[in-house]
């Protein structure tokens, strides 16, 4: 099980939103790289970044920062946030990034995801599904479609996409536990890659992922409240 340690960046700096709510907002670092050179020095293998104003703007919006996060460390790193173009992903990569996280576009255009699958290879493609009650939210996290969240999985399954990131958001930034039940029924209904994110708030909450079979775990505020030592939890559930 892979741990992916979280960047978000709003307004060019480090926070984190409880519930995605962007009025709801700590800044933990003015300066994103050196957060991710820390996590690096602490055995972090995969380094996960989300442009928070760009997923609420629907185009990219903290590029140079995202730039200089590549540029500080040697691990690969993936992004998500505003994502909607073959133009978005292209640049994105040309940037450094490993792959790119792509969320509202994919629900509301499955041909898309084809497309990009065939250009870029399922390897550089990760479809975020976040989700309250098990329904797909979209735009920010600002709207909840009439799509559940399951369903969407398995869609894009026959599309080729071979690894998803889901967020429960009801518990993202709330460090109550992650949604065990509706992560499991992902990674069990849809045979897929599933990182889970949101919630997670302690050593316990990893074994319980681990123990359902996520192939990830995308840990934000657990790391910077330090109720996760990345260090230790990197040598426990990776190697």
């Amino acid at each position: 099980m892979r741990l992916y340690p979280a960047i978000d960046i709003r307004n060019g700096q480090c926070v984190r939103l409880r519930q995605g709510q962007f009025h709801d907002v700590e800044v933990y670092s003015h300066v994103p790289a050196n957060i991710a050179m820390q996590w690096e020095r602490q055995g972090a293998s995969y380094i996960h970044i989300v442009d928070l104003d760009g997923a609420l703007a629907g185009h990219s919006m903290n590029d140079e920062v995202i730039k200089e996060i590549v540029s500080n460390v040697s691990i690969p790193i993936q992004v998500g946030g505003g994502i909607r173009t073959i133009q978005d992903i292209e640049h994105k990569l040309n940037l450094g990034v490993s792959r790119v996280i792509i969320g509202t576009k994919a629900v509301e255009n499955p041909q898309f995801v084809r497309e990009i699958i065939s250009t870029f290879g399922a390897d550089k493609i990760v479809i975020g599904i976040d989700a309250k009650n098990g329904m797909v939210a979209i735009e920010g996290w600002e709207k909840v479609s009439n799509y559940n969240a399951v369903s969407l999985a398995l869609e894009m399954k026959e599309i080729g996409v071979t690894t998803i990131v889901y967020t429960d958001i009801s518990k993202d930034g709330m460090l109550q536990g992650p949604n065990i039940e509706h992560t499991k029924e992902m990674v069990d209904s849809t045979g897929l890659n599933i990182i889970a994110s949101g919630g997670v708030s302690s050593m316990k909450d990893l074994e319980a992922l681990d123990e359902i079979n996520v192939s990830g775990v995308i840990i934000g505020k657990a790391l910077y409240e330090r109720r996760i030592e990345l260090e230790k939890a990197t040598r426990l559930f990776e190697q």
